[in-house]
């Protein structure tokens, strides 16, 4: 089976060397030169365009997009709903919002040409070593890439969720759930480091991720984080998110369902964003006028 690809970055291309290791053949394109120069040198195919991935692929093509959600993904779907013909079959591997795949995936109906939206979790690793895929969209289409994605995901790490927007739909409350779990991780070890022991947070990791009810593969990266800094001293505690938890309170909120660990797991990360707050002041401000408290001056 022969794949192209759109997208050599941070996961195509990890995904790119997992699919040449389970035997298929890929012709990808980057915009970057130096993914396109990095992936010719495993032995990826690489073409000077989207449109050369194209013309390079046996009927019917099938082609995964994995670039960054937004422009980017709207960009390249939209060329390729020029260049492939009815039968042809497109992936959206990226974390787009599930309404914008239904969007898509309307358009590509239009034209008789299939197309898949394809959550993918497990990180750069999964990509390359077996991942979790969700898929939704057209049945008959899932049918003929189901060999290419159970070859990629890990056993029993990928499944046919549905309709037209369900990959997406699900990878996004999978990200949602992944928020609250973070933030319970991380609230937990600003406790241990708060407290009146001297504790070995690679150790608590650790012994927390042999046999206790909150072992799972976000306690492991939390033991690697700290066995390479033991405090977290060089970074700055800023989260940045990607907009999926956001896509999941407001889909929440739509559908009626109470989210708050989820909901406050997102406004921590914008918090984390700010040194110092209006609000703060405001509260501080306040707490000083009624009761006397006392006000940390700026700087």
């Amino acid at each position: 089976m022969t794949i192209g690809l759109i997208g050599l970055g941070k996961m195509g291309f990890p995904l790119a060397q997992n699919m040449l290791r389970n035997k298929f053949t890929v012709v990808a394109f980057d915009i970057d030169e130096a993914n396109r120069k990095r992936s010719a040198e495993v032995g990826i195919v690489t073409t000077s365009s989207i449109q050369a991935v194209a013309m390079h692929l046996p009927s019917p093509r099938i082609v995964w997009s994995m670039v960054p959600a937004g422009e980017a993904t709207e960009s390249v779907l939209s060329q390729l709903a020029v260049l492939l013909t009815p039968g042809d079959i497109v992936i959206d591997g990226g974390n787009s919002n599930y309404k914008d795949s239904l969007r898509r995936h309307a358009v590509f109906q239009e034209k008789g040409i299939k197309m898949l939206d394809c959550g993918t979790s497990g990180g750069i690793s999964g990509a390359l070593n077996g991942a979790c895929t969700m898929i939704g969209g057209d049945r008959d289409a899932y049918e003929t890439c189901k060999p290419f994605f159970d070859a990629l995901s890990v056993e029993n790490g990928s499944l046919y969720v549905g309709a037209a927007g369900s990959g997406h739909f699900t990878k996004m409350v999978h990200n949602g759930i992944e928020y609250g779990m973070m933030q319970a991780i991380a609230e937990g070890f600003e406790v241990l480091n708060k407290s009146p022991f001297d504790v070995d947070f690679e150790a608590v990791a650790k012994v927390w991720n042999h046999g206790s009810v909150v072992r799972s593969w976000l306690m492991e990266l939390s033991q690697n984080a700290f066995s390479k800094d033991p405090n977290l001293s060089a970074i700055k505690g800023v989260m940045h998110s990607s907009g999926e938890g956001k896509w999941t309170i407001e889909t929440a909120l739509e559908l009626g369902v109470p989210t708050p660990v989820i909901a406050l797991s997102l406004l921590m990360r914008f918090r984390s964003q700010e040194e110092d707050t209006f609000s703060g002041k405001v509260v501080a401000a306040l707490r000083n006028e009624f009761g006397g408290h006392a006000v940390e001056k700026a700087r």
